[in-house]
């Protein structure tokens, strides 16, 4: 079942996205009404592929979990718009995007998400276990491997301070023993956690699970970094090769060539000292977009902050009224914009805005 899913998957698309691709986390257009703004949720995905992104991920922690809410009813159509506007974009892409769609909830609603992702086109379900705080590892297994059994499964190491659990080397060990996993969004904001998550895949020989950074503090050095590890007696070596992060959603075309330039530094295996330079800048941007300062308060109103200086977005406005900037995080924004021109793309984004936001 998990071998005939994975071959649903266009050939190209799979293979460039084991090798690492750029993929933004989408976020959700609001109007000041806080309903859908189908002309900028477009705008976005637009912006988006014209950067270079290699894929999408929607209905995830930046497009806001309550569009699941029955009263609020967005998650069909947000998934809709992005399948619309990738199926666009394919038409004349050589390699096709790379569709992520966000499964969370209970095993039964998680499978009834995956379900609509695969009924939808998308190529798989990245999969939040947040709704699970207190199950054990055998209850969370049979979770994944019910979801696994419906679409292919991207595993989300959610930090646990924006709503996700720890999960330990147990945990992820078994994890990746499921056949329908494709990858695993490495997520904690944590070193440890972080390296929980790779020694246990290279534990499991699995060489077909692709590592993704969604350690937004710690991009860059996350995409330059061997982890050569003693497993089992000898010395291997993996990498993570793209990102799938919430900070990836602004400055997205400088994301892109930053990730070519990780590409770059690895197959030459020497790193230049200005991708150092560059990672330290590119945390400082995240510290400021992401509110990190107040726990992370405002991590998805600084992110529209940005798009709604670009005017790519109207405004900040979230599902919840009371999720806004945090206290000093504009100014924040207008310092890290101020320090750091060069990782922003507002001059590309001024070039095609009026093209993207067309009907």
């Amino acid at each position: 079942m998990a071998q005939a899913l994975t071959s649903l998957i266009d050939a190209r698309t799979l293979n460039a996205f084991r090798q690492g691709v750029a993929i933004p986390a989408h976020p959700l257009a609001l109007t000041s009404r806080r309903t859908l703004d189908e002309r900028r949720q477009r705008a976005l995905a637009r912006y988006y592929i014209a950067s270079g992104s290699g894929g999408l991920a929607v209905g995830v922690h930046t497009t806001q979990f309550q569009i699941r809410d029955a009263a609020i009813g967005l998650f069909r159509p947000v998934l809709t718009i992005a399948r619309d506007e990738m199926d666009r974009a394919d038409r004349t892409r050589a390699v096709p995007l790379m569709r992520i769609g966000g499964v969370t909830g209970p095993t039964a609603r998680a499978c009834d998400e995956a379900a609509l992702l695969r009924d939808l086109g998308y190529h798989a379900g990245l999969l939040s276990l947040a709704a699970l705080p207190d199950a054990d590892d055998e209850a969370l297994i049979a979770h994944c491997r019910a979801v696994g059994e419906i679409i292919p499964i991207v595993g989300f190491y959610l930090q646990p301070r924006v709503g996700g659990r720890d999960l330990g080397y147990e945990f992820w060990s078994r994890f990746a023993r499921i056949e329908s996993v494709l990858a695993i969004k490495i997520a904690p904001f944590d070193r440890y956690r972080t390296l929980d998550v790779v020694r246990a895949v290279m534990a499991s020989g699995r060489d077909d699970i692709a590592l993704y950074t969604g350690n937004d503090d710690n991009i860059v050095h996350d995409l330059i970094t061997p982890y050569r590890l003693n497993i089992h007696g000898t010395w291997a070596e993996r990498r993570i090769v793209g990102g799938l992060l919430g900070h990836w959603s602004v400055w997205t075309r400088r994301a892109v060539e930053m990730l070519g330039r990780c590409h770059q530094a690895v197959a030459a295996n020497s790193v230049p000292p200005s991708l150092l330079v560059d990672a330290v800048q590119v945390t400082d941007s995240n510290a400021a977009f992401f509110d990190a300062a107040n726990g992370f308060r405002g991590v998805i109103a600084g992110l529209h902050e940005v798009l709604r200086r670009q005017g790519i977005l109207e405004g900040t406005w979230c599902l919840d009224e009371h999720e806004t900037l945090g206290p000093g995080q504009s100014a924040e924004i207008d310092r890290v914009l101020a320090a750091y021109p060069h990782l922003s793309d507002d001059d590309f984004v001024a070039q095609h805005r009026s093209e993207w936001l067309s009907n």
